[in-house]
């Protein structure tokens, strides 16, 4: 599977070990709070280790976003399908806070769609979103994915939303 991906500021890389410190302190902090956090130290290892973990059991998942000529951790974003989950997801986690708002989640997360669907060949694609997570909802919006409420949700999440992303236009 396609470990990088290119956009023009970014560069999307399958995690490594470095990457702990960053997204430790994402996790540890309140910015984590859409997703659980902030976490201890041990809970945010685990979830590192299953970033890591995806990739070895599945030959993708989320990635690391770094900006052009910067190997700083700054997100991860990607298709994420833990053994748990009813459908396939792109989910996507920006770390550094100077960066929200600047687009880099947008750039990110559209590429990782694009490659869901034409490169590990997938069907469909969901986000599930925290119901007060509204940066997210907005990022969902700006994708084009449309919430659909008759979709299957994560057991340990009932009350999530789910985004359903459109398939890509594919282009001449």
């Amino acid at each position: 599977m396609t470990a990088t991906l290119q956009t023009p500021r970014l560069i999307l890389r399958r995690p490594t070990p470095a990457d702990w410190p960053a997204f430790r302190d994402f996790y540890i902090s309140e910015r984590a709070a859409s997703l659980g956090g902030p976490a201890t130290l041990g809970k945010s290892w685990r979830h590192f280790a299953s970033e890591l973990g995806h990739w070895e059991i599945h030959g993708y998942g989320m990635w690391t976003v770094t900006l052009r000529g910067d190997d700083r951790a700054v997100g991860l974003i990607g298709p994420w399908t833990p053994v748990d989950w009813p459908e396939t997801e792109i989910g996507w986690i920006i770390l550094s806070g100077d960066l929200e708002g600047k687009g880099v989640a947008t750039e990110a997360a559209a590429a990782a769609v694009k490659h869901a669907y034409e490169v590990l060949g997938w069907h469909t694609a969901v986000s599930y979103i925290a119901p007060e997570n509204t940066r997210s909802i907005r990022l969902a919006e700006k994708l084009g994915a449309v919430r659909d409420d008759n979709a299957p949700k994560p057991e340990a999440y009932p009350d999530t939303l789910v985004y359903r992303h459109p398939v890509p236009e594919v282009s001449a």
